[in-house]
């Protein structure tokens, strides 16, 4: 499945949306090959399945956002409906109440997308910190220069200075 499907595909069609990675279920019954309706109606039947936490429905100003970056080409191609936000835990669910081969095979994918994404911001967490380190190590060396030059200063300062003669008189 992941060689008709190409993980990079899926990623391109994950969104962070209140704070959230999730698909749209336009995308997703692109991939389920179903009609959006048929998707939308199996979800409604089975209301319980899908709590806020696992899908909601986008508002009007968050479509239009969409529309703004496009994400989405056009109202057009909503059909006239604000599109339904799956989160990890509801695509999973789809599977269930889809109940398609195709649909289980499709979420092994999805699943694979979704932790390819955690692993890079995980890699990107491990860079930042690296990153905030090697900036503290540089900080401390700024001021252990800084002190350096300021006594390299002071012994210049003092040879500048006219000394006195040494010796009897």
């Amino acid at each position: 499945m992941s060689k008709l499907i190409p993980i990079e595909r899926i990623e391109n069609k994950i969104y962070l949306i209140r704070g959230q990675k999730v698909m749209l279920d336009r995308d997703l019954a692109t991939l389920y090959q179903v009609k959006p309706i048929r998707l939308r109606e199996q979800v409604k039947r089975n209301k319980t399945r899908f709590p806020s936490d696992f899908m909601f429905q986008l508002t009007e100003k968050e479509t239009a956002a969409m529309l703004s970056q496009n994400a989405i080409p056009s109202k057009k191609h909503l059909g006239g409906f604000f599109p339904y936000a799956f989160t990890e835990h509801g695509i999973l669910m789809l599977s269930s109440v889809l109940n398609s081969e195709r649909a289980v095979q499709v979420n092994i994918t999805i699943m694979r997308a979704f932790t390819r994404l955690r692993q890079i911001l995980l890699e990107n967490k491990d860079l930042k910190y690296l990153f905030n380190e090697l900036k503290h190590k540089v900080d401390q060396h700024d001021v252990e220069i800084g002190l350096v030059i300021r006594a390299i200063e002071k012994m210049i300062a003092s040879e500048e200075k006219p000394k006195g003669k040494i010796g009897f008189i």
